[in-house]
């Protein structure tokens, strides 16, 4: 039994410090700030994307407003032999044709993808080296969950065909997850901190929480944060298929194959891409003027401490998550007015996710909106949780509650309003991106418009 001290049923109180206080005696929570001034106010001055349904912010927020889905048969390989014959893969993706043909050649898919959506959310935020901004000062903090799988798949080939001789000598540098991050910095000279997180599917959710942090301690001015990934290969889809982690009863019809919180779900749908939000601190953001889109209040991070795969059954520790993201954002539950859920479609997770939304917001979970875009652009793993915040603020930008795609018959567990296959408009202040990783991390992340 676990000595541990469980947060399930205690009050969360905020206070001046980010520090989680516990005390078994009143049963209640206090996060406080230390110090003599309040933490910088964090925002997002700049966005940008590679997806199934879209490459560039405008192609892929309108595929998401008119539930368009990336989800087809595979292209990357003969997928005869694996159960699963599907994937949302990223089309009419050719790194030549932005960026130098050498450096295409020497990057995997994953990082190519990154530098993508980093260097579009950079032109957004119109970011310029002056006496404002310094490269010491800007940093780069990406999620990654895999690395260059192609990359590796092709080393092996080569090393069990033709000898470990003639593996290519760019393996090791292409394959790494940190390549993402250090080819970003390189791209845009940025000589701040340059760091991977890796914490599976929620290793997007869990870069911005820790650029967050990075901002809040003064170490940093901006930090391009998000999460990249590229999986899509016969090693990668045969593993998740050895897991029976993927779905294999729509291989003739795949649009329909995500069908999250759905009673015909059967598992996920593999997906790639990347996902990039340029963060800024206020100061800095108004003292160049910035434009600023929205702003990043609250994130948290829990493990279950439970299963390898399995998300624990009762949901707490994806419940805990939100709530101490809530609170260090200063927000109560019915503050919040639309959750984007990690929902994958696999019949472990979505009812779980019910209960752990049901658990963290109360009676307020049946008036929120809450949907999963995984239903048209699959799970992208390690980007999952970026691509997801940039939907939150997109959201709240637009005032649209994006739908979950393929929900014909709710499974009788998950009985939230989960927006089912027609998006909706209403006035959207605060959502909350959750996910949930393989390893059992649980990460939440608070977006709210600026004010």
């Amino acid at each position: 039994m676990c000595s541990g001290l469980s947060l399930a049923k205690k009050k969360i109180i905020i206070k001046e410090n980010w520090r989680l206080f516990s005390s078994p005696k009143t049963n209640e929570h206090v996060i406080k700030f230390e110090g003599t001034n309040m933490p910088e106010r964090i925002v997002v001055t700049g966005l940008g994307v590679v997806s199934p349904v879209g490459i560039g912010m405008t192609e892929f927020w309108a595929a998401i407003r008119n539930g368009k889905s990336g989800i087809d048969r595979i292209t990357r390989f003969d997928a005869s032999r694996v159960a699963c014959q599907i994937a949302a893969e990223v089309k009419n993706f050719d790194a030549k044709e932005y960026f130098d043909p050498k450096l295409s050649q020497r990057t995997a898919l994953f990082t190519q993808f990154a530098m993508f959506a980093a260097r579009e959310a950079w032109e957004m935020a119109e970011l310029k080296w002056d006496a404002v901004t310094t490269p010491d000062r800007v940093g780069v903090i990406l999620g990654n969950g895999i690395g260059g799988l192609e990359v590796d798949n092709e080393a092996q080939r080569k090393l069990f065909d033709k000898g470990p001789s003639r593996i290519p000598a760019m393996t090791i540098p292409r394959m790494i997850g940190n390549e993402a991050a250090g080819n970003v910095s390189m791209l845009l000279g940025i000589h701040g901190i340059s760091h991977t997180v890796v914490t599976a599917c929620a290793s997007g959710t869990d870069a911005i929480g820790n650029a967050m942090y990075y901002l809040r301690a003064g170490l940093a001015d901006v930090v391009i944060a998000g999460g990249t990934e590229s999986a899509i290969t016969e090693y990668g889809i045969g593993g998740f298929c050895a897991l029976k982690a993927l779905s294999t009863a729509f291989n003739d019809d795949p649009p329909q194959a995500s069908r999250p919180f759905d009673k015909k779900r059967d598992g996920f749908v593999m997906g790639e891409g990347a996902g990039v939000l340029i963060l800024e601190t206020l100061s800095h953001a108004q003292k160049r003027d910035a434009n600023i889109i929205a702003e990043i209040v609250g994130y948290a991070g829990t493990s279950d401490a439970y299963h390898l795969t399995a998300p624990h059954p009762d949901g707490t520790g994806a419940a805990n998550a939100i709530r101490l993201a809530l609170a260090m954002g200063n927000l109560k539950p019915e503050d919040i007015d639309y959750v984007n859920a990690h929902g994958t479609s696999t019949p472990t997770n979505d009812p779980v996710e019910t209960k752990a939304i049901k658990q963290a917001f109360g009676e307020h979970a049946y008036q929120l909106k809450v949907s999963s875009t995984k239903g048209v652009m699959g799970h992208c793993i390690g980007a999952a949780g970026a691509l997801e915040a940039l939907v939150c603020v997109k959201a709240i930008e637009d005032n649209f509650f994006p739908a979950t795609a393929n929900l014909d018959e709710p499974d009788a567990e998950c009985d939230l309003d989960y927006v089912p296959k027609v998006g909706q408009t209403g006035n959207i202040r605060t959502a909350v991106s959750t996910s949930l990783g393989f390893g059992g991390h649980n990460s939440a992340v608070v977006v709210k418009r600026f004010e």
